[in-house]
């Protein structure tokens, strides 16, 4: 039996990455899944890997006015929902003394006032029973060079989720973060490590990581999941890292 049949799935940043992942672990799961990203083109590439129940809304998380259009078109289209990730973000990472008040903005508009109005939101359309799932970073505890602003917009995601436990229990709506280490996604690019990098980055990741290789995103989606489906029904306010052990290093 499919361990999501029946449910519907919503995931921002749906269309790439550890997101995307998810969206294909769900679906091959028996959910109906509902995948938000910025653009068309990633959107309609990432659908043609979900099947023909899936959906996808072209948005940014960080509009929150988004959010109003995509539940309601999820309304429409499903009814409601049970399991909301809040997998969109982005990390400029830079020292402190760097930062400019566009950047620290851009970074807590979509890592956390997207994902607090994003899930209250969408809480008014989620069925009792269900699953919200947010994703963090070790960052949010682990000091990590550069990484003061996302760190702490990542930190605060994490402090609305044990919140949120306690706020739902009578709904039976569980949250949990997930925090993963440095994954094997599109984002490494983004950050400046080239291909011709990447033997020294993956070398040192290596010896970073006490499992002794990067992430991929079919690890977080495994662990998504878990997280997303009945087998986790006792799990709440859980901050689940799936990093190869980097946090303990």
């Amino acid at each position: 039996m499919q361990r999501l049949s029946g449910k519907v799935a919503v995931i921002t940043g749906g269309n790439s990455g550890i997101g995307l992942a998810c969206a294909q672990a769900f679906a091959a799961g028996g959910a109906r899944v509902v995948i938000v990203g910025r653009r068309q083109d990633a959107v309609d590439s990432a659908l043609a890997s979900l099947g023909p129940d899936a959906m996808g809304f072209v948005g940014d998380v960080a509009d929150l006015a988004m959010h109003d259009r995509l539940l309601a078109a999820v309304k429409a289209r499903f009814g409601a929902i049970d399991i909301y990730l809040a997998n969109a973000g982005t990390a400029i990472l830079e020292p402190s003394s760097a930062v400019t008040v566009d950047n620290y903005d851009l970074q807590f508009a979509t890592n956390t006032r997207a994902v607090f109005f994003g899930v209250t939101k969408a809480l008014a359309f989620m069925r009792d029973g269900g699953s919200v799932i947010l994703t963090s970073s070790i960052a949010g505890s682990k000091v990590m060079e550069n990484h003061a602003v996302y760190a702490g917009s990542k930190a605060a995601i994490e402090a609305f989720a044990r919140n949120w436990a306690l706020e739902l229990k009578d709904r039976r709506i569980r949250v949990n973060v997930l925090s993963p280490g440095p994954i094997d996604t599109p984002i490494l690019g983004k950050l400046g490590i080239t291909a011709s990098a990447r033997p020294e980055f993956d070398k040192r990741m290596a010896a970073a990581i006490p499992l002794g290789r990067l992430g991929q995103p079919n690890d977080l989606a495994q662990a998504a999941l878990f997280l997303a489906g009945d087998e986790s029904v006792f799990v709440t306010g859980v901050n689940l890292k799936v990093d190869g052990g980097m946090a303990l290093a």
